[in-house]
């Protein structure tokens, strides 16, 4: 399935989804899908959270607490999953605070390993 395709599956089957979207860890966007019209910049998020991932993956390495999988962050306005893809990149999906989280986490998860197959 394209890329497009599956992170437009994961905002479809997630109640809540605001967007999905896959981005390298220095902030470089490779596709995303956003539902809707948040109310605050999904792109400059995704961008910003890119630059904190790359600092808590660097850390898991130093501790050597294994590689790092996923990270979800919690604010007023919105639930955030991220999982990484590999070295280079990872895939995000932002929900509103009302979302089905775990949902969006599970789908997210198994998600991933179709999106990482897409991308290598």
């Amino acid at each position: 399935m394209p890329l497009r395709a599956t992170l437009t599956e994961i905002t479809e089957r997630v109640e809540g989804a605001l967007a999905a979207f896959v981005m390298a860890y220095d902030g470089i966007a490779i596709d995303e899908i956003i539902v809707g019209a948040p109310e605050f910049d999904v792109q400059l998020l995704a961008v910003e959270y890119a630059t904190v991932l790359a600092e808590i993956k660097r850390a898991v390495e130093v501790i050597k607490a294994g590689g790092l999988e996923e990270v979800s962050i919690t604010t007023g306005q919105a639930l955030v999953c991220l999982r990484c893809l590999g070295d280079e990149l990872f895939a995000g999906l932002v929900m509103a605070r009302t979302g089905n989280f775990g949902k969006g986490r599970h789908v997210l998860r198994l998600k991933s390993i179709e999106l990482a197959r897409e991308l290598a």
